[in-house]
Parts: C-alpha cells; structure tokens; sequence
C-alpha cells in the first residue's frame, strides 16, 4: 500500500498526462521524417526515454518551484509537495537526476541538435514560464513554447536536422494550448489569484479579453492543423477529420463567448482534451496509410 502510494506519488510530479502528448508528438515528428523507421528504431527508443526523463523531470521542477504556492491553491493543496508526502528536497534532487540523465542519454545515444531541445524545453518551462506566472499573464504564450518542442525533438532525432513539417506540427501544439489553458485559468480564478498568479482573468472580470484570446487561437489552430494538407504530408481524409474537430472545439469557445461561465469554459476544456488526442491520432493514422 505505502510503495504504491511513493510511486503514485512520483508519478504526479512528472505530469503524465503531459508526457503523454508528448510521446505521441514526439513519435509523429519522427514517423514524418523517417516513414521507414527500420534500424531507426534504437534511436527513436532512446530518443523517447531520453525526452521523457527531461520533460518529466523539468515538470517535477516545476512542482519543486511552486509547491508554497500550490498549498494556497484548493486544485493543487493535495499534491505529494505540499502534502508533506514528498519532500521538497527530496523532489529536487529527484527532477535534477532525472534531466540531468535524460540530457546525457539525448547526447550519448541521440544526437546533439535533439540534445539541446531537450534542455530548452528544461530551460523554458524551469527558468522563463514558472518565474513568469507571478509577473505577467503572458506566461501563457511563454508556457506554450516548451509543449511544442517534442515533435521538433522527434524529427531532430530522426534526421539530425529540422525542417518545416516539424514546426508546424509544433505550431499545432503550441496554438492548442492556449485556449485550453485560458479555459483552465478562467475556472480556477480565484485560486489562481489568491496565490499570486498572474493569469488574464485576474485583469479581465467580464471575459472579453480571455474570449478574445480563445477566439484567435482556434482560428490559428485549424488553419495550422490544414497545413500538412497543403503540403501534400497528409490527405483530403485527415484533412476533413481535422476541420470537423477544429469545428467542435471552435463552438464550445462560442457558447463560452455567449455566457462565460465556468461551466462553459470548463466545456471548452473538455473540448480541448478530447480534440488535440484525436487529431493526432488522425495524422499518424492518415500518415501511416497515405
């Protein structure tokens, strides 16, 4: 009971639901380089267990930083950190060891240019994004970058370069973050403020603002998810797939525009982690039988 309370524990501190989106981005980055893996199939291995450990391990940073905080917070006072389950230092040095290693796999067994992507996403989720939230609301746009680094990291490994199906698969991670965030800022307003966050709705009572921001990001997010499609990655198929989910996602941001209550923005939350799976989904998919 205990040992599986410990690996629960850990487990929370590396956010897997993130580092599940990002194994499945990472893999289409790779799968698009390479759409014969072959004996590439060691490095992309490797490639997955090195990101992993870097991204799970700046998460749990991310905890480490921010666990006084969380303990203010009614969504997040239960995380092992501000718990007492875990102990601060003890998930420092726990997240330090996992990118530390994570950084030298990437090197040893990767590449370099994989290598430095893996830090960067380190470097912009520990160093700019956490500091950022308690001095501007723009520490969502800034948040968004480290998300979208996987599937640039996935065609790095694979080829040792970067080209352009690689940031727009990129550009769809980080565009779909944005309203799925505002859509978790505006839920949780309160605690967010009462721990010194500085999230939009904090400065935007009556929504405009926030609804604002939604409403130009799911434009940019269709436009960027038919993008594989104009460049001849993807076909009509994916294509259709991705404009009805862009559809679904786009209205649940309409009926938040129309009554901005938490309900709805919760709605445009639930939309947001049913869409991006599925469009994914859709692209390996299509890729794997175009």
């Amino acid at each position: 009971m205990i040992r599986g309370r410990l690996f629960k524990d850990y487990l929370e501190l590396l956010k897997p639901r993130i580092l599940v989106m990002q194994f499945v981005s990472l893999a289409l980055g790779f799968m698009f380089a390479r759409p014969n893996w072959g004996i590439m199939w060691p490095t992309f291995l490797w490639a997955m267990l090195g990101t992993a450990m870097v991204s799970g391990g700046a998460a749990a940073l991310n905890h480490y930083l921010e666990w006084p905080l969380d303990a203010m917070m009614e969504r997040t006072k239960n995380r092992p950190i501000p718990t007492g389950r875990i102990r601060p230092w003890v998930a420092f040095l726990f997240a330090a060891l996992l990118v530390a290693l994570g950084l030298e796999i990437l090197w040893v067994k990767v590449n370099v240019l994989t290598t430095i992507l893996g830090f960067l996403t380190t470097a912009l989720y520990v160093l700019v994004y956490t500091p950022l939230k308690q001095l501007t609301w723009w520490n969502t746009y800034m948040g968004a970058l480290p998300g979208a680094i996987p599937p640039l990291g996935g065609w790095a490994a694979a080829t040792g370069s970067l080209a352009l199906p690689a940031f727009i698969l990129g550009g769809i991670l980080a565009i779909w973050q944005i309203p799925h965030f505002f859509a978790i800022a505006w839920m949780y307003q309160e605690d967010y403020a009462k721990a010194g966050f500085q999230m939009l709705p904090k400065f935007d009572p009556d929504g405009r603002r926030t609804v604002r921001q939604m409403v130009v990001s799911i434009f940019a997010l269709i436009a960027c998810s038919l993008l594989p499609v104009s460049l001849g990655l993807l076909s009509w198929v994916y294509g259709a797939l991705a404009t009805l989910l862009g559809a679904y996602f786009a209205n649940t941001i309409w009926v938040f525009a129309k009554d901005r209550s938490k309900a709805n923005a919760k709605k445009v939350l639930r939309a947001s982690v049913i869409y991006l799976p599925l469009l994914l989904l859709a692209m390996a998919v299509d890729y794997a039988l175009s």
